[in-house]
């Protein structure tokens, strides 16, 4: 009995040790596991910076505050990305970063710029006229948009908005794209007497008008002139900077590029030899109601089946010796002076591309129906324009964490599980005692 009182103590005592422990543990760990999460502020930041009244030039130079604006972004994110971790916003907006500097040709290093404050009031039309604004205003739906690429180049190949490869000869004039925003034709004409093959002379762009972002513009290219203006002679639509053209020089030689912003579509046109290539990147949902106007457009549904080449067969079958690639005369200008074998054009096109895909193909049969060493250029500026403007990837899989709220996110499981083991080891010595 005289021993109850000190051991009624010291158990007391340990509680107390406990007790206090707990508080510690928990004042601790608040901190470390209960940081908000800041990726809205972040993204608010962006595209305050990105808004053409923050002061970005309206013509192509623009791309260069751009990649600042895009490298603040990035370091805003990576800041607060021990806070994010399990935010869905947050590493959706991760995943956007990298798309958007692979579609800028963005370096990573460089120079950040203080993005405006979030509360900066932003003009509506400014707003609306910014397609990449909108979306990521609109949450974690914006975040993840999805891109779609097409591309026409040599005699002539087509990459469809759905990634599907094919040679055509559709000659004549021709749909690609025609939808409420834009409409796209090409014209297209034999390459070389005899052959079904044929090539781009000309290519007409028409984005429609767009209320409080701009007007009708036409802008249209020909084997004679590939300007950098539109047909009115203006480099850029409406007065918030929503749609440019500018003429840019880089790998794969001259070509134009045309930005509208007001429905995030880029389109380049470059003239390879005597003919042209096209290539355009657009968000998906700007294609909706393309399906649902129906008719002909190359982009969406692929040339007719009637219009299909095999250009295996072409290529080896089709030109017979003495003809092939360059026996005959083109139909717009004269023939080179020495024909193609397929070895010939096989060394060629591997001078200019390094791996031997379907670009790689095209290539060689570009050279062997042509006969222009110049025409391999085609394949190489769209295969170029591809990785400018590349289709959004696979989806990601979500992360399994689930947000707890739109500004928090839940606490480091290690964390607790550490301070849970701790407490559960004092509770069993004390019961020892």
């Amino acid at each position: 009995m005289g021993r109850s009182g000190p051991h009624n103590l010291a158990r007391r005592q340990l509680w107390n040790c406990v007790s206090l422990t707990m508080v510690l543990l928990s004042l601790l760990l608040r901190p470390a596991c209960c940081q908000q999460c800041r990726i809205q502020r972040c993204n608010a930041e962006y595209v305050a910076s990105t808004s053409p009244s923050s002061g970005l030039p309206e013509e192509a130079p623009a791309d260069m505050d751009y990649c600042t604006a895009l490298r603040a972004f990035s370091l805003c994110t990576r800041r607060t990305a021990r806070s994010c971790r399990g935010d869905l916003v947050y590493h959706s907006a991760v995943f956007r970063i990298k798309e958007l500097f692979s579609q800028h040709n963005c370096s990573s290093d460089g120079p950040t710029s203080s993005a405006r404050a979030a509360s900066t009031p932003r003009p509506a039309a400014s707003e609306m006229c910014d397609y990449e604004s909108r979306a990521l205003a609109s949450g974690p739906a914006g975040l993840q948009k999805k891109y779609a690429h097409c591309g026409l180049f040599g005699d002539p190949h087509l990459r469809t908005f759905r990634d599907e490869f094919q040679t055509c000869k559709v000659e004549g004039a021709w749909p690609l794209i025609d939808n409420r925003y834009l409409s796209v034709q090409v014209t297209n004409v034999p390459v070389v007497q005899g052959s079904s093959a044929t090539a781009t002379s000309k290519i007409t762009v028409i984005f429609k008008a767009f209320r409080g972002c701009t007007e009708q513009k036409v802008y249209q290219a020909t084997t004679e002139d590939v300007p950098s203006a539109f047909l009115d002679g203006t480099r850029s639509g409406g007065e918030v900077g929503s749609l440019w053209i500018a003429e840019r020089n880089g790998p794969g030689g001259r070509h134009i590029r045309i930005q509208a912003r007001h429905i995030g579509t880029s389109i380049i046109v470059r003239q390879a030899a005597r003919y042209l290539t096209f290539a355009v990147r657009a968000p998906e949902d700007t294609l909706d109601s393309a399906e649902e106007a129906g008719g002909l457009q190359l982009c969406l549904h692929g040339c007719p089946r009637s219009e299909l080449i095999n250009e295996h067969t072409l290529s080896r079958q089709g030109l017979q010796p003495g003809t092939e690639g360059g026996g005959v005369s083109s139909s717009l200008g004269p023939a080179p002076r020495e024909p193609y074998t397929v070895a010939r054009a096989t060394a060629k096109c591997r001078e200019i591309l390094q791996v031997e895909d379907v670009y790689f193909q095209s290539c060689v049969f570009d050279l062997l129906t042509t006969g222009d060493p110049e025409f391999s250029m085609a394949a190489y500026g769209a295969l170029e324009d591809l990785k400018a403007m590349p289709p959004s990837k696979l989806k990601q899989n979500p992360p399994r964490t689930p947000r707890l709220s739109n500004t928090a996110i839940p606490c480091s499981q290690s964390s607790f599980t550490t301070a849970a083991s701790f407490l559960i080891l004092l509770v069993v010595v004390l019961l020892l005692l």
